[in-house]
């Protein structure tokens, strides 16, 4: 895998000022994606191997956010 390297001139707060609001936006698009896939009854494996995590991880991260939002969630793969 490549790397590539901020160019001369480029200012390093730029550089990571778009990093943060990529992580941002990439932070809502997974929050929709998940709510979206959840209240079409997903479970929570189904929305971890997705995402390329753990059931535990996606779940403590997405759970309480969930429930406020009145989403239905399932608590067993069947």
């Amino acid at each position: 895998m490549s790397r590539e390297t901020i160019t001369a001139g480029t200012d390093p707060a730029d550089a990571l000022a778009a990093v943060a609001a990529l992580r941002r936006l990439a932070d809502r698009l997974e929050d929709s994606a998940v709510e979206s896939a959840m209240r079409v009854g997903w479970s929570w494996p189904q929305v971890a191997e997705a995402l390329g995590v753990s059931r535990q991880a996606v779940h403590k991260k997405h759970a309480r956010r969930l429930i406020a939002a009145g989403v239905s969630l399932r608590r067993r793969d069947s």
